[in-house]
């Protein structure tokens, strides 16, 4: 099967922020590139490295830009109208036990309150709205981290990043919802990712593993790799050792450009997107599987025009029809 010539180590994965956004908790349903798996067992089976390339894009707080808030279901549909991805969210505690999705501990920045988001009830923050990427208001809401599971459901991936939200606390929502074929969890210790592991055997993780240390760590542990993808860096290793010895264990690596690469591709890409295609490629072709980054409408029409997805993979991915697309 034809695939991307430069992409030759496994599964591309890119982490990215876009949005819109409407009064209700829950936008319109509408057709979206939907990516599912119907038990853990196959969201393991998606994840596990098998040598093959896939244009599946994650979105780093769900893919923000110009009219449409980061960590916001508007924008999170935005994004799969546009492309395959995964959407990396944060959740965050408010003053009466509720979980929201919101990057900051603050509210200045991405919405029109002010003050820690821990200090506001749930009510408090449902009166605010979100700004976009330019710092404009919207019509849109914070979301909580319910909303967001039953939202999530059928359409798309979730990875759970911790912020000031227990580890039990995250494996218990998931739990609570059924949701492990289609919630993912960062965890950001060896430690954490047995203590999860013991509380859930069917939690997917994503787990810090930015050296040959960690591996032996990871492997010491005793947690499977059939349940973990793994983070090498936003400044990836150029040691191609670390990536094969991750591949060795059956699993994927991802890698940041949202603190590189992403800022350079929004200022150049109109002028020199050949370059910026290269400036990818480069770093992909160090042994990466799967790309953290801001731009994932963006990079999925730099770098995936062209590719199928490899028909072990097919199974889980659902794209709009020509009627739908836009």
């Amino acid at each position: 099967m034809k695939t991307l010539s430069i992409l030759t180590s496994g599964m591309i994965l890119v982490v990215a922020c876009v949005g819109v956004a409407q009064e209700p908790a829950a936008p319109a349903s509408v057709a979206v590139h939907r990516v599912v798996a119907n038990s853990p067992a196959e969201l393991r089976e998606l994840f596990r490295y098998t040598g093959g390339s896939m244009p599946l894009l994650s979105a780093h707080r769900g893919g923000a830009g110009p009219g449409f808030p980061e960590n916001c279901l508007e924008t999170f549909e935005h994004t799969l109208r546009h492309t395959f991805a995964m959407l990396e969210i944060d959740p965050r505690m408010t003053k009466d036990g509720e979980i929201v999705i919101h990057h900051d501990a603050t509210l200045d920045r991405t919405t029109t309150g002010t003050g820690k988001v821990i200090d506001k009830s749930l009510a408090e923050l449902k009166q605010l709205r979100l700004k976009d990427s330019e710092g404009n208001a919207t019509s849109y809401q914070i979301p909580t981290l319910d909303e967001t599971i039953k939202w999530a459901r059928g359409k798309t991936i979730l990875v759970l990043d911790q912020k000031d939200v227990p580890l039990a606390t995250r494996v218990e929502k998931i739990r609570e919802h059924r949701a492990e074929s289609f919630v993912t969890m960062i965890v950001n210790s060896v430690k954490d990712a047995k203590t999860c592991h013991e509380l859930n055997h069917d939690v997917l993780m994503e787990v810090m593993v930015g050296n040959h240390d960690k591996v032996a760590q990871f492997d010491e542990a005793g947690v499977p790799w059939s349940h973990v993808f793994a983070f090498v860096g936003h400044d990836p290793p150029t040691d191609k050792t670390l990536y094969e010895a991750i591949h060795q264990r059956g699993a994927c690596c991802m890698i940041g450009t949202s603190r590189n690469l992403d800022t350079t591709f929004a200022q150049r890409v109109s002028q020199e997107s050949s370059q910026m295609r290269d400036d990818y490629r480069q770093l992909i072709s160090l042994g990466a599987d799967l790309v953290e980054t801001d731009l994932p409408s963006e990079l999925a029409a730099l770098l995936f025009q062209s590719q199928s997805i490899p028909a072990d993979k097919q199974k889980f991915f659902h794209p709009l029809s020509a009627g739908e697309a836009e």
